[in-house]
């Protein structure tokens, strides 16, 4: 049924949900699995500093989150293939989507920024809404 699943993680608990989803669907239909993991960097940022803080931070989330995230497919005998890109998480997830071709996306209802999705509308309805694949939104 799907060949290429991309699974999108914020390191929050519920994308790691999802990505125990995707797993279990990677398995099942012998497809390929994928995670993507967006970096911003401050939109308004006072100085230079206060970027390259922010990117430090981000490092750091990042890569114990793709150790993570490797660990638990690895233990389910899944190889998860690891991306790394930077910009807006909407775009970028959508853009990457389509540069390669995924059947599925797999994401978790809501991440790190919670309490600003409320407010602000939230970076799941957009995905449901502009991915050119099928999404699945785990709770």
């Amino acid at each position: 049924m799907y060949l290429k699943i991309l699974h999108g993680n914020d390191a929050s608990d519920n994308s790691f949900t999802a990505l125990a989803q995707a797993i279990h669907l990677a398995k099942i239909c012998g497809a390929e699995l994928h995670s993507i993991y967006v970096e911003e960097v401050p939109h308004y940022a006072g100085t230079v500093g206060e970027v390259i803080e922010e990117k430090e931070i981000q490092n750091g989330l990042i890569a114990d989150a793709i150790k993570k995230a490797s660990t638990l497919a690895e233990q389910n005998g899944i190889i998860l293939n690891s991306h790394i890109v930077v910009g807006h998480e909407v775009k970028s997830i959508v853009e990457f989507i389509k540069i390669n071709n995924f059947d599925l996306l797999v994401i978790g209802f809501m991440g790190r920024s919670a309490i600003y999705e409320r407010v602000m509308g939230s970076t799941c309805q957009s995905l449901i809404r502009l991915a050119s694949c099928s999404v699945l939104v785990v709770k």
